[in-house]
């Protein structure tokens, strides 16, 4: 049997197979350190050997057209291929025997803690509460990756083989530049969601790239964990889910310049798909541990004390924010601290727990360079489609009643109380200002003006903010405008981030920064990073113990940050409060992680 391209994560840091017949003996560079054999085609299930001594049996999925359908999609091809250099194919699949959760286990191995990858789900507000999302998205393998610390920038692209490093003024200019160089045609229409391209992080440090005199990274606090400030993958092949219809998209974007042709590049385009498709389809399905949810106070963990700052220095910081307010320097301030928690729970046991305990509009597991992000956010940092920007100040905050009467209750009560609603007024001034700068005059619009949005546990006052997208700019230049949002900074932004670096002790890292997609055809949906859990997996926290009889687990390191807002008459003690709440309230998913995974 002869197969022209087929791409499986045989490693344990996932590098690509090369288009090439199965029959042959491929070599890879590091991390292996053999050449990888085909050492069975018996009934198209060929076995694989890893340096590692790893056997993974693929099955070989093939989904063909009939002659007619790929003869059409082969002249739409062609015909894109005139007037671009991108094209994406897609195969849809019945999506009843298969879940994201389960579609990105079977791309990344379960220990395979550093291989770029993610998964991104939605539960969006519905007139009775939350309802799941129209779409989920699953990646893994990017074909380039940009791995940003200060102005030290590394590019990895896997495909070719090459790390290349620079020193830049402003990272998001290469992912820029790369994208620039791409004219992307469709053939068919895509689900309107996420289909390939940037997927990653920007942290809150992100802002010293817009910011460089008044916020250099010479006057950030203590860099005490090395993450990156950026990571960014590029994905040419993902699944997108549509829970409405049902079904499944596998696409793979072709990159026309790679081939001597254009039947050529379409040939091994399908070849490509089929293979992705195999991935998911794998003769051996992993296992997911179905756990008990037990959502009793009783199975909650331990307050969480460690922080990074103690109750007396936040406390201190408070009144020193406070003084400066008075003295009108600000108006208001977000100072927050990071809390740690060590749990033998898995990050993604975490992650599908925190899908139960706090469903959000932008939930993400989201394996980087250096860290893996478990995230639930509710709120936009930015958002670009088809030129229109949308930013979404989300603040004031009650929570929800047990009743349909009670919540109505709470909603009046947040509206009427004065300090939240002035809170809010500033932040959709902010929002206002930082979409303005980007947009074509006289297109800025409060489209929705504080409106009561139900979530899971809580309720908050939302208003929308949209403005049309200067010509001459594309999504990068309004993602610049909008780092940081005003709810995690303050008011002025630029007077209150040089004080948050003086009063807060280590760099945020992620928190509070964004995490989310640009998509090949210049959209853009980055959440903000709040309620988000990071995992540093670095060296100095790489541990394994013996849990329970010799069951080997890892011991994680999570780090919760909360913030709390400061205005003239805040009360440190309930600022202080106020962080310790929101970070424990986070802390749930561990703990049913926890009690429905390890006390199996």
């Amino acid at each position: 049997m002869q197969i022209q391209s087929l791409s499986f994560d045989v490693a344990l840091r996932g590098p690509y197979f090369p288009r090439s017949s199965l029959s042959r003996t491929f070599t890879f560079p590091s991390p292996f350190t053999k050449p990888v054999k085909c050492f069975s085609l018996k009934h198209t299930v060929p076995t694989f050997t890893t340096s590692a001594r790893r056997k993974i049996r693929c099955k070989v999925f093939s989904y063909h057209l009939d002659a007619r359908a790929e003869k059409e999609e082969l002249a739409r091809f062609v015909k894109a291929s005139k007037k671009g250099n991108l094209v994406p194919l897609q195969r849809a699949i019945f999506a009843d025997h298969l879940t994201p959760v389960l579609a990105y286990r079977c791309l990344v191995q379960e220990d395979d803690r550093e291989a770029p990858s993610f998964l991104f789900e939605s539960v969006e507000q519905g007139p009775k509460g939350t309802n799941m999302g129209r779409y989920s998205v699953v990646g893994a393998q990017p074909v380039v990756e940009i791995v940003a610390k200060e102005h030290s920038v590394s590019i990895m692209d896997h495909e070719e083989g090459k790390l290349t490093e620079e020193k830049v003024d402003d990272p998001m200019s290469i992912p820029r530049r790369i994208m620039d160089n791409w004219n992307p045609q469709l053939i068919e229409d895509l689900p309107d969601a996420f289909c390939g391209g940037w997927v990653g992080y920007f942290s809150y440090d992100t802002v010293r790239y817009v910011e460089k005199k008044k916020i250099p990274f010479s006057s950030a606090p203590l860099d005490d964990r090395g993450l990156p400030d950026i990571h960014l993958g590029l994905y040419t092949d993902v699944i997108v889910f549509d829970h409405v219809e049902k079904k499944a998209y596998a696409i793979h974007w072709v990159r026309l310049d790679q081939y001597a042709s254009v039947e050529e590049a379409y040939q091994d385009g399908k070849n490509q798909l089929n293979a992705f498709l195999s991935r998911i389809h794998n003769e051996n399905v992993p296992t997911l541990s179905a756990g008990s949810i037990v959502l009793s106070t009783s199975q909650f963990g331990p307050k969480l004390k460690n922080s990074s700052m103690t109750n007396e220095e936040y406390k201190s910081a408070v009144l020193e924010a406070k003084e400066h307010i008075l003295a009108g320097d600000i108006f208001q301030i977000v100072l927050s601290q990071r809390f740690e928690r060590r749990t033998f729970a898995d990050p993604f046991e975490i992650y599908r727990a925190l899908r139960i305990v706090n469903p959000s509009p932008y939930m993400t597991y989201l394996q980087a360079r250096g860290c893996i992000l478990v995230a639930s956010s509710p709120e936009i940092l930015t958002r670009v489609k088809k030129g229109n920007i949308v930013n979404r100040p989300l603040a004031g905050t009650v929570r929800r009643g047990k009743t349909e009467e009670q919540d109505l209750l709470h909603e009046q009560q947040l509206l009427s109380d004065e300090k939240q609603c002035a809170e809010h007024i500033m932040l959709v001034d902010l929002g206002r200002n930082d979409v303005g700068k980007v947009s074509k005059f006289g297109s800025v619009k409060v489209e929705k003006l504080m409106n009561v949005e139900r979530y899971s546990h809580v309720m908050h006052i939302s208003s929308t903010v949209t403005g049309e997208l200067l010509d001459n700019l594309s999504c990068w230049d309004a993602l610049r405008a909008a780092l940081p949002v005003g709810t995690v900074s303050g008011a002025p932004k630029v007077r209150a981030m040089e004080l948050i670096d003086q009063l807060e002790v280590t760099r945020r890292g992620p928190y509070s920064g964004g995490f989310g997609g640009v998509s090949f055809l210049g959209d853009m949906d980055i959440a903000l990073a709040l309620r988000t859990i990071i995992f540093p997996t670095g060296s100095r926290f790489n541990t394994m113990y013996s849990y329970r009889d010799a069951k080997q687990r890892r011991e994680w390191v999570a780090h919760l940050q909360a913030g709390a807002g400061i205005v003239a008459d805040s009360v440190p003690a309930d600022e202080q409060q106020e962080c310790e709440n929101k970070a424990a309230a986070l802390a749930r998913a561990i703990d049913l992680a926890e009690s429905a995974f390890l006390e199996q």
